[in-house]
């Protein structure tokens, strides 16, 4: 099956950017496998340290749109069904969709490292979960 978004005509990644902070955290969240939605829920809560919760209609809206954009597909496959609920769905990043994943990255690596030079990142306790002194002192 041919990539939609490989063709003539297709839409830069660049393009696409920057991404909503719940598409990107789907992205994460499903860049090591496959997950069903809500354990893509429980993995961007952690992954955040808790700072982003993405509610049902948040989540599945921007599911609907990622199908759509051909950033990540239904898993056919399932695990087995006596330790999983067969009406779950599973998605998993496609490689378009990793390669938006790694342009947003490489995006927000960019800003980050300009905030930095421009003195805006100070060592802040619980910032993203992270440890006092872990964003980097001035």
């Amino acid at each position: 099956m041919a990539d939609r978004f490989t063709g003539e005509g297709e839409t830069s990644i660049e393009q696409r950017l920057p991404l909503t902070p719940a598409v990107f955290h789907i992205l994460l969240a499903l860049a090591e496998g496959e997950r069903h939605g809500y354990a893509i829920m429980r993995e961007v809560a952690d992954q955040s340290g808790g700072q982003m919760r993405l509610g049902p209609g948040t989540l599945y809206g921007s599911i609907r749109r990622m199908l759509e954009e051909g950033y990540i597909e239904e898993s056919e496959a399932r695990p087995d069904p006596a330790l999983d609920d067969e009406r779950r769905r599973y998605y998993r990043l496609t490689p378009y969709g990793r390669r938006v994943a790694e342009a947003e990255a490489a995006r927000l690596q960019a800003l980050t490292r300009t905030a930095e030079e421009r003195g805006l990142l100070r060592s802040a306790p619980g910032l993203l979960g992270q440890p006092a002194g872990a964003g980097g002192a001035l």
